[in-house]
Formats: C-alpha cells, sequence, structure tokens
C-alpha cells in the first residue's frame, strides 16, 4: 500500500509538473482515489500521469503553456466526487476533468459537469451509461457491452465452458457486467448455472462458494477488483472448486498477483494494454515507465498515461476553451495510444472507436499472453 507520505508527496508533484516557464497553465482536474479502498489504482494513475507531464511539458507544453493537474481525492465514493465536481466547474482555470475511477463515482458528478459545460473524461469508466450523461460527457475505456462479449468470447469460445458460475461485486458496475456477460455467454451457448454477488467489503466468500460448487460448473467468472479477486481465488479450493477461472480485465494489476500468490497461477483475464505488446509506441512507454519506476506500467498507469496524452493532444489542437475540448474529442484522428493503437471517437456513444483486447493467463507468478491469444479488434 502506497504510505500516505508518499500520496501527498505524488499529488504536489502532479501539481506542480516539470518547471515550464511562460503564460499560465492549462489546468486539468483529476477527481479519483488516493486513500481508501481503491487507493492503489489512483497510486497507479498518479505514476502514468507523471510520465506524461515529463512527456508534455519538456515538448513544449500546450502551445508554450505548461500542462499541470489538480488531483482531488475521492476516494471513487459518489458524495466526494460531486463536491469535487462542484469545485472544478466553478474554477475557470481548469480546462477539462479526468475521472472518477468507478463508474458510480463518475454518473453520480455528470450532471454537475455536464449542467456546466466541462468535460468529463472517464477513463476507466465502463459502465454502458456513463457516456448517456451529455455532450460533455466521453470516455476511452472499453464499454461494458463490448467487454463482456470479449470475456464471453474467452470463456466459452475460447475455453470451451458449457456450465458457467459467475461471481460478481454487487454494485452498478458489477451487476451491470454480470448480465451482460451472461447474456453473450448464452447466446455462445453456455448456459449459468449460478450467480453469487457479494459486498465490496466482504472477506469470506465461503458460503458463496459452497453454493457454487454444488451447482457443478465447469468454469468460474469474476467480475471483481483485484482485492476481492484474489480474496476468491485464495478461498476456491478450501471448498472443493478446482474449476478453471476467468476474470474479468478489472483484475489486471500487480497487486493481484501479490495478494493472491500461487491461488492466482492460472487464472484468465484480458485487458487492453499489456506490456509485452510489440508495438513500437508501447514498447518507448513500457521503457520509459520502467526507467523512471524500476516497474514496469500496469492496466492503470497505462490508462492515464494515454489519457493525458490524449487530452494534450485535444488541447494542442483544438484550444484550452471548455467547449473546444468537447469539439475537439469529436472530431480527433489517430492518436498513437499505447492502450488502444490509435485512438479516435465515435461522436454518438462518445467512446474510442474499435479498441483492441489481449488474453492473458498467469503463468509463473506473472502475466503472460494465452497460448494463441493476440490482440484483436473487439
Amino acid at each position: 500500500m502506497v504510505s500516505v507520505a508518499r500520496i501527498a508527496a505524488l499529488a504536489v508533484a502532479l501539481a506542480a509538473g516539470p518547471a515550464l516557464a511562460g503564460p499560465d497553465p492549462a489546468l486539468v482536474g483529476v477527481s479519483g482515489p488516493l486513500t481508501g479502498q481503491h487507493a492503489q489504482y489512483g497510486a497507479q494513475w498518479q505514476k502514468g500521469f507523471e510520465l506524461a507531464l515529463d512527456e508534455v511539458n519538456g515538448a513544449g507544453g500546450i502551445g508554450g503553456r505548461p500542462l499541470k493537474l489538480q488531483f482531488e481525492d475521492s476516494q471513487s465514493d459518489p458524495r466526494q466526487s460531486v463536491a469535487i465536481a462542484r469545485k472544478f466547474v466553478a474554477d475557470p482555470a481548469i480546462v477539462v476533468e479526468l475521472g472518477d475511477f468507478s463508474s458510480a463515482a463518475s454518473m453520480a458528478a455528470s450532471p454537475v459537469y455536464q449542467a456546466a459545460g466541462l468535460v468529463q473524461f472517464g477513463f476507466t469508466n465502463s459502465h454502458p451509461d456513463f457516456t448517456k450523461g451529455g455532450d460533455f460527457t466521453w470516455s476511452n475505456a472499453p464499454n461494458q457491452a463490448d467487454e463482456m462479449p470479449v470475456l464471453a468470447d474467452y470463456a466459452v469460445g475460447a475455453l470451451g465452458f458449457k456450465r458457467v458460475a459467475v461471481l460478481y461485486i454487487n454494485s452498478d458496475w458489477g451487476r451491470t457486467s454480470k448480465d451482460l456477460f451472461a447474456k453473450a455467454a448464452t447466446e455462445r451457448g453456455a448456459a449459468v448455472v449460478a450467480a453469487e454477488g457479494y459486498l465490496a467489503d466482504e472477506k469470506d466468500f465461503r458460503s458463496a462458494l459452497v453454493r457454487v460448487r454444488d451447482a457443478a460448473p465447469d468454469g468460474i467468472v469474476l467480475v471483481s477488483y483485484y482485492a476481492d479477486g484474489a480474496q476468491i481465488a485464495r478461498q476456491l479450493r478450501s471448498v472443493g472448486l478446482k474449476q478453471p477461472v476467468v476474470a474479468a480485465g478489472s483484475v489486471y494489476s500487480p497487486k493481484f498477483l501479490e495478494l493472491g500468490g500461487e491461488a492466482v497461477e492460472g487464472v484468465h483475464t484480458t485487458t487492453p494494454f499489456f506490456p509485452d505488446d510489440p508495438r513500437p509506441v508501447v514498447q518507448r512507454f513500457v521503457k520509459s515507465y520502467t526507467a523512471k519506476y524500476g516497474v514496469q506500467p500496469d492496466a492503470y498507469s497505462s490508462r492515464a498515461y494515454d489519457a493525458l496524452i490524449l487530452i494534450a493532444e485535444v488541447l494542442k489542437q483544438y484550444g484550452t476553451e471548455r467547449k473546444a475540448v468537447r469539439d475537439g474529442l469529436a472530431n480527433i484522428q489517430d492518436v498513437p495510444s499505447v492502450v488502444y493503437g490509435t485512438v479516435r471517437f465515435d461522436p454518438q456513444t462518445r467512446r474510442v472507436d474499435k479498441p483492441l483486447s489481449t488474453r492473458l493467463v498467469v503463468k509463473d507468478g506473472r502475466f503472460a499472453l494465452w497460448d494463441g491469444g493476440k490482440a484483436a479488434a473487439n
């Protein structure tokens, strides 16, 4: 876990950014978790943001103006994200907002951003209804309505699951993902024989796992984050469950490996970003990130880096007025992306057009490409 002192130091560094003399900065507001149960995601965001700031400001910023961030800690709590939204929209220096981490926290704040005409850019918000908040609500996160069929293709089509049990976090994101996965799995010829929800702070999953065991599935699907997903994996064997496991891409984090240990060996997942991807834009990013932090980037640091690089390009090409940011996202074409290949948006859905997805498996204590798994368009 990141220490409070480290969090404070990173927040100061993000607010300051690399020194760049000249006019007032182009200020980007960030609403996300620096403390609380999702703090690790915010810590990974910060690393990606720092690297992006280094590159953008090292190349002259936004037309000679430094790019800076104002990161407010929401704990990914909808009540706090709304308060942060009100603060951001009232500050004319903030030209665009990034976040929040969870779709629930972001969607609670969407009406505030929409009413004020400030772009809310949810780069980890996969809920299919997120961008329906209005024309100032945008996302480069894969839509759950796209992600869950991809997960079903992996579990049912590639791994051959016929009787599937789903364990899902009992949140709006988790329930929606579970329903979309179940629909896609059924369409692919599988039966969902059990679906067990659990609370975000739950620690003992054995009663739910016993019910899963009694349903006699031939495969298990986790709609989880890394902490709860790892804990479930640790408890599977205690009730006699030895079936293969496929997890939503939200578990793709070094913390999943750390917390799960040997129990997550063999778990399958998908991700739009993988550091062993041979594309030059990915390898340049991985090299720079590893040189700066001594570790490889994960899905969340890469998404944060990608989001800020994209926003910087929009500001450079279309200007820093709030309306210009909205119009720029609708028109920008083929921005190189470490996560998605290149980025352009569908102006109707306000989401990335044709994002990538890669199949992974935990092997020898690390994420690796699944045999035969290759990056493919959704």
